[in-house]
Order: structure tokens, then C-alpha cells, then sequence
């Protein structure tokens, strides 16, 4: 589920041309892929590397939130905060959202060479609530992983620990295998 949502908001970003996030998006499936590789092959310290992710992970989505939602100075008319000031920022909920009906505005003096202005109304949910919720269920998902790959990463740990390499942890101490042979070694005399 949590590859899933990443791909999820993988494609959006990339349909809005929004650089940061899609590089975020980006190190957060190679992290999801390397916690899924660490459980499978039993690895703690790629759970203990994917949880720290998960950290960062929520640090992020909680900016996209306060971004989005325009708390405290920041703004969405800043362009170089999702695309390193490169392209227009724009998220593609903003005229794909459900409902939404997008006008263009011709002979706009605000339209410039490449980008179109448009007038979009009629949303039963605006794009910024769209994306806060998006990140709302990274921020969900992100603490249920952390959790997981914590609680996982101990199992891992104390199995390394309690792990008996050839009988070198118990009581008993080693003890190397006695050989029982039924036939007496007799020496071999030769003529000549």
C-alpha cells in the first residue's frame, strides 16, 4: 500500500511539473523498496535506515500540508519552491479536480509566452485540500511503517542474539562428535 500511494502521487507531481516533490517521491519508493528488501532477506539495519526515511518522510509531507494550505509565510505563489523556479507550479488537481470546469482567459496581460491563464470554479474539493489530504495519507501510512520497521527490526535483532552457531550458546558447552567405530586398527606388515 504504501508503493502504491507513492506512485500514486509520483504521477501527479509529474503531470504538474513539480520537481521537489518528485524527487522526494523518488527517494521515498527507493526507501519503501529497501525496507521491503530488508524484511524479505531479514536485514535490521535497512528496516533501522527505512524507519529514519520515515522521519524525513513526515517532515515533508507536513511542509507539502502547511504549504498547500498557506500557513504561517508561505505561499503557492512562490515558483521556486516545487520546481526550482524552472517551470510554472501548478498542481494538476488545480484543473483536474473533481468537478472542476476550466475556462481559459485570452488576451490576458498576465498569461506569459508559454503559460496559459485559466479560470477554474466549480470544485467540489480544491486542489490544495486535494493535496493536503494526499499528504495527510503519507504522514498515516508513514507512521504505520515506522512502527512496522521498529517492531520488525527488534524481532531481527534479538534472533541474531539468541542464535545457537553449532551448539556455541548453550549450557553444554561444544563437544566434538565422537567417532564409534566397531573395527580394531591392527597393523599392516608387509614381505619383502
Amino acid at each position: 500500500l504504501p508503493q502504491v500511494a507513492a506512485l500514486e502521487r509520483q504521477i501527479f507531481d509529474f503531470l504538474g511539473y513539480q520537481w521537489a516533490p518528485i524527487l522526494a517521491n523518488f527517494l521515498h519508493i527507493m526507501a519503501v523498496i529497501l525496507g521491503i528488501f530488508g524484511t524479505v532477506q531479514y536485514r535490521s539495519r535497512y528496516l533501522i535506515l527505512y524507519a529514519a526515511w520515515l522521519v524525513l518522510w513526515v517532515g515533508w509531507n507536513a511542509f507539502i500540508i502547511c504549504f498547500y494550505l498557506e500557513v504561517g509565510q508561505l505561499s503557492q505563489d512562490r515558483d521556486f519552491i516545487m520546481t526550482f523556479n524552472t517551470s510554472l507550479h501548478r498542481s494538476w488537481w488545480m484543473e483536474n479536480g473533481p468537478g472542476c470546469l476550466v475556462t481559459p482567459v485570452l488576451n490576458s496581460r498576465l498569461a506569459l509566452e508559454d503559460h496559459h491563464v485559466i479560470s477554474v470554479t466549480g470544485c467540489l474539493l480544491d486542489y490544495p485540500y486535494i493535496e493536503a489530504l494526499s499528504s495527510a495519507l503519507q504522514i498515516f501510512l508513514a507512521l504505520f511503517g515506522f512502527v512496522f520497521a521498529c517492531y520488525v527490526s527488534k524481532v531481527f535483532l534479538e534472533e541474531e542474539d539468541s542464535f545457537d552457531f553449532i551448539g556455541g550458546f548453550d549450557s553444554y558447552g561444544y563437544q566434538a562428535p565422537q567417532k564409534t567405530s566397531h573395527l580394531q586398527l591392527q597393523p599392516l606388515y608387509t614381505s619383502g
